[in-house]
């Protein structure tokens, strides 16, 4: 979330910036200033209460070494009386705190300088494509077609398990699922990263912390009994391994990446944009996750982004990466670049990567801090990436890679992983 000293001291910036993200955040800051004098106000009163008990309360026991008992006593209830007063002055605090957090919560973070003005995908920009599309044949067929004639993969069965959303992977489908997760999990550990293996549910204090509370409620899914929350990415879990740390300038950067399956309700999604494993309720992904110093920040963001399109030049995909403009952008992202595949057989671009840069957002409401040189106590950034989602990835295999006698052949560098070269 935004630091309340930059609310404080640059409105008219943060609501100029927030425009970009097509927002209109000019009641909510101002009305946290206002707050925020009162909260102010309190505190000063509060400090100005608890000091004065402090000195009677150390007159007491003089008084008392004099045998001034009556005056001792005097002074007695008027501690008692401070202390009401303070106690008064503590609940009202946290009160206004409450009220402040309330709103503050409610302000996406910053889109950088570099984020292009838009309100919708349409307003995206493609700042490089790569790969050569495949020269399909009339009789191509789209990925759900494929999939059912191989006998790999099985959506009504899923429907009957379970519901929509929900597919189920058989023989070399299931095996070239995990031939995936293999291949991208040793390619992010051969560039650094620590591999995790998180739980798969988060508390309310994980989702509050990178984002998706209380913004995201609605596509999550909640076991309320618990109150867990199912996570709709590997990002949630692997971050919160640092909420409420402090860490030296030496332990940068922090490099992380875990395997996890994802659930995503998904509401309002509709139409023939959904079909097959374009759009699911749980699918798989392999996310890696950074930490940095401000200052290098945005040189990890380059190199997530080279990282991640190594991946998809080696599966051989065409592909696009995009930045994204202010209104397309996450709530808690600074700056997001999209990768897409294409899917030969749909004629349609596929995402299959998220690459952010959410600056100290997350950390505020983490509280991930750092020491710096001089012994002062900093916010650290975060980011974070698919390294890669898999559902679209597999698509955009099974579609480029089918062969006229209806088999697919299984990119080169998943090979080793699959132990066979061929689905049929």
């Amino acid at each position: 979330m935004l630091t309340l000293k930059l609310l404080r001291e640059q409105p008219e910036f943060v609501i100029e910036r927030l425009a970009v993200k097509n927002f209109d955040a000019k009641e909510i800051v101002y009305k946290i200033i206002d707050i925020d004098k009162e909260r102010r106000s309190i505190q000063t009163q509060l400090d100005s209460c608890l000091a004065e008990q402090k000195v009677k309360a150390g007159q007491i026991g003089q008084l008392m070494k004099e045998g001034k008992t009556d005056v001792a006593n005097g002074v007695k209830a008027e501690v008692a009386t401070l202390k009401e007063s303070s106690k008064a002055l503590e609940d009202s605090l946290a009160q206004k705190e409450k009220e402040q957090l309330d709103l503050v919560v409610l302000l996406p973070n910053l889109p950088c300088a570099q984020v292009p003005l838009g309100k919708t995908a349409e307003d995206n920009v493609v700042v490089k494509m790569g790969g050569k599309t495949p020269e399909l044949g009339e009789n191509a067929l789209p990925h759900w077609e494929i999939v059912k004639n191989l006998d790999i993969i099985d959506f009504d069965l899923g429907v009957k398990l379970t519901g929509a959303g929900f597919p189920v992977y058989k023989g070399k489908g299931a095996r070239i699922q995990r031939a995936l997760i293999s291949y991208f999990l040793e390619k992010n550990i051969a560039d650094g990263y620590l591999e995790y293996q998180p739980p798969y549910m988060v508390n309310e204090a994980s989702g509050f912390g990178t984002g998706q509370l209380p913004d995201k409620e609605g596509q999550m899914y909640h076991a309320t009994v618990d109150n867990f929350y199912m996570v709709p990415t590997a990002e949630v879990p692997v971050t919160n391994i640092y909420r409420d740390v402090i860490l030296k300038e030496d332990d940068f950067p922090v490099k992380m990446t875990a395997y996890t399956p994802c659930w995503r309700r998904e509401a309002g999604s509709y139409g023939k944009d959904v079909r097959g494993l374009n759009r699911l309720h749980q699918f798989d992904k392999v996310e890696i996750v950074r930490l940095e110093k401000p200052e290098d920040s945005y040189a990890a963001l380059d190199n997530m982004i080279a990282h991640v399109e190594e991946l998809v030049v080696e599966l051989g995909l065409p592909y696009r990466i995009l930045r994204l403009c202010g209104g397309d952008m996450s709530f808690t992202s600074a700056i997001t670049y999209d990768f897409e595949v294409y899917s030969a057989a749909q004629k349609r671009w596929l995402e299959v990567s998220s690459v952010s840069n959410f600056e100290s957002y997350q950390a505020n409401r983490l509280k991930l801090r750092y020491k710096d040189s001089t012994g002062k106590t900093q916010l650290a950034h975060t980011l974070n990436g698919s390294s890669l989602a898999l559902p679209r990835i597999l698509a955009a295999i099974i579609e480029n890679y089918q062969q006229p006698d209806g088999t697919v052949v299984v990119p080169e560098v998943l090979r080793k992983y699959t132990g066979f070269d061929v689905i049929d």
